[in-house]
């Protein structure tokens, strides 16, 4: 094998060859016996594994004996890419003191596509000194030992491995290994989503009863590191903590230094579903009221595990005694941040002549769009831009051309109050953009006048306005859109600078003292560094956003986006022209909603295309 392995590298000659593992993978294969792996034939060279075929194993090759240096690099570069216990198999490529301090797990360099190596630069090696080899590519994100995926604006990726000679095993020889390299882990981006996905953790919002979603990545399979299967992972993942951007705005009901009972790496449900998680002695004295909130943070976190059904969660002490006990049910009701999150749910828009519509697209059936009660679904106030709160008993809708945010019933007639918000702008498109309600009942808008563009928080959609404080929002720059979390503790903003339009979720901080309320937007992160202008975005659940938007040289496309900036090869939705907005609700039981200038407002249900509902209107919108 070793023969044939180095027959390929020579024939396929400079830069990275062939993959220096093997490649197994059961999936579709099943049919035609995968399970009976052949006994003979030859290495296939693979540049690089399917991004969406997670069951795709790869297993390492150790170096052969008197490996040249490029063979040691290429085969280092592909170990990387396995999931060997350890990484002991990379370690063999490294010199004793290389493989004594690489810490794999500190972090992950995401590039578009595996590293390219190139050839030695002879002008700077000597054969007594070693070798350094080049290794190149697009850097397109970072994960670090946090787990937390933090995308970048693509940019150039150089770094360089260095190879010396050390004594071989037996002592007879010297072999070439590696004794400096880059930080943690460097993965293609389609060796990355084999190997790791996407999970929520919860924490608790600040000072609030209901839960916030932290996306980090954790391992598909055993960790190769902390031997831990993917459940007792992302529970370990928990106890740690949140990321340290949504740190700042939420609290953890766990005590800190929880852990979990020392040499846990597998965690099971019982024949009940029920999950028994054995902590250390920091949580032996809880109370039963915040045992029930670490539970709901667990039975959160899990429920995004589709490979574990977890009903239930006992956590246990040191003692293996019962902490407490919860059900998914109860959890869901108590702490959700969204009322009863499994129903239906009806999106509205305004028609052509501004009134507030109410759509009913659960159904196969394209039923007649009903005409709301209240003073915005009578044309009396034309609107311009809608939003409904999350109880559906309140709109909040931009009249006078954008000048004016007014709040009224739409479950009765009544007149609705006087302007909460003013603009003087001199354009529509200079005043007030389309307005958002959070979980508190709290009403956000944006006020676009170039002279003194700001953000403003209603409390209760009918207090004295709060101005929030945007620190960042300067040079120029304004808040075309937002849309604000069911939680409230997230922002996702479409921020204008320099004629260009990018996607920025920040955080929500609140302050009170002596009776009065300071809000303010911090560390606003790009969500979408590959998308060269962004056209429209709406929440599509507890961390994932609908995404309207061009990539550089591009047409436009409709995804779904990870509030910490993640993709995967199945986010991009079916092609739609010209679309001005999108809505997605919060659940998967009804569709996603847009306006389009070609085809007016339509909707997408999962496993088919875009249909037609509405020819003539605008701003479609789900309660929020």
């Amino acid at each position: 094998m070793g023969a044939d392995l180095r027959g390929k590298r020579e024939a396929l000659g400079r830069g990275r060859s062939v993959r220096g593992v093997v490649l197994l993978a059961c999936g579709s294969l099943l049919a035609a016996g995968c399970a009976n792996m052949p006994d003979s034939g030859d290495v296939r060279a693979v540049k690089a594994s399917n991004a969406g075929d997670s069951q795709v194993r790869v297993y390492a090759v150790a170096p052969r004996d008197n490996a040249d240096p490029e063979e040691i690099v290429d085969g280092f570069l592909e170990a990387m890419t396995s999931d060997d216990p350890g990484f002991a198999t990379a370690r063999k490529y490294l010199t004793r003191q290389a493989a004594r301090t690489w810490r794999p797990e500190a972090s992950i360099t995401v590039l578009t596509n595996a590293p390219d190596r190139d050839q030695a630069d002879r002008m700077a090696d000597t054969e007594n000194e070693g070798k350094s080899y080049p290794i190149s590519g697009r850097r397109i994100a970072k994960v670090d030992a946090r787990h937390a995926y933090r995308p970048e604006v693509p940019a150039e990726f150089n770094e360089s491995i260095h190879v010396v000679q050390q004594p071989s095993a037996d002592g007879k020889g010297k072999e070439w290994r590696i004794d400096s390299l880059p930080s943690g882990l460097v993965l293609g981006e389609a060796d990355f989503l084999r190997n790791y996905r996407s999970v929520n953790k919860y924490y608790f919002a600040s000072g609030e009863n209901w839960v916030v979603a932290d996306p980090v990545y954790i391992r598909q399979r055993q960790d190769p590191v902390t031997r831990m299967d993917p459940v007792t992972q992302t529970v370990k993942a928990l106890l740690e903590g949140p990321t340290g951007w949504l740190g700042p705005a939420v609290d953890s009901r766990f005590p800190s230094g929880t852990e979990l009972k020392k040499g846990v790496t597998t965690l099971t449900t019982d024949d009940q579903f029920t999950l028994k998680v054995p902590l250390n002695a920091k949580a032996d004295h809880i109370s039963s009221l915040v045992c029930k909130g670490m539970a709901a943070q667990l039975l959160f976190t899990l429920g995004d595990l589709t490979s574990a059904r977890v009903e239930q969660v006992e956590l246990q002490g040191s003692d293996g005694n019962r902490l407490c006990l919860l059900g998914k049910g109860q959890a869901t009701d108590e702490f959700s941040p969204v009322r009863d999150p499994g129903r239906g749910e009806n999106p509205f828009f305004v028609d052509e002549h501004g009134k507030l519509m109410m759509l009913s697209v659960a159904s196969k059936q394209l039923d007649k769009p009903v005409e709301v009660p209240g003073p915005f679904g009578t044309g009396a106030l034309p609107l311009t831009y809608v939003a409904v709160d999350r109880e559906e008993n309140r709109a909040a809708g931009i009249v006078q051309e954008g000048r004016a945010l007014r709040v009224g019933s739409i479950t009765s007639d009544e007149e609705p109050a006087q302007p909460v918000v003013t603009s003087a702008g001199p354009r529509r498109e200079d005043r007030l953009s389309a307005p958002s309600w959070d979980g508190h009942g709290d009403l956000w808008v944006a006020d676009r006048n170039p002279v003194n563009p700001r953000l403003w928080m209603v409390p209760g959609g009918q207090g004295e306005p709060v101005e929030v404080s945007t620190p960042w929002l300067k040079d120029g720059a304004r808040i075309e859109s937002l849309r604000v979390s069911a939680d409230g503790v997230r922002i996702a903003m479409l921020v204008t600078k320099d004629k260009r339009t990018t996607l920025q979720i920040g955080r929500v901080e609140r302050t009170r003292s002596e009776g009065h309320e300071s809000v303010s937007v911090e560390s606003p992160q790009r969500a979408a560094p590959r998308l060269e202008s962004v056209t429209a975005v709406s929440w599509a659940g507890p961390s994932r956003l609908v995404v309207v938007g061009t990539e550089a040289g591009g047409v436009q496309q409709v995804r779904y986006v990870q509030t910490d900036g993640s993709t995967s090869t199945t986010s991009v939705l079916p092609g739609l022209n010209g679309v001005t907005a999108v809505a997605a609700p919060h659940g998967e039981q009804s569709p996603v909603v847009a306006d389009s200038n070609n085809d007016g407002i339509v909707r997408l249900v999962p496993g088919a295309n875009w249909q037609p509902i509405v020819k003539e209107g605008r701003s479609p919108v789900y309660p929020g």
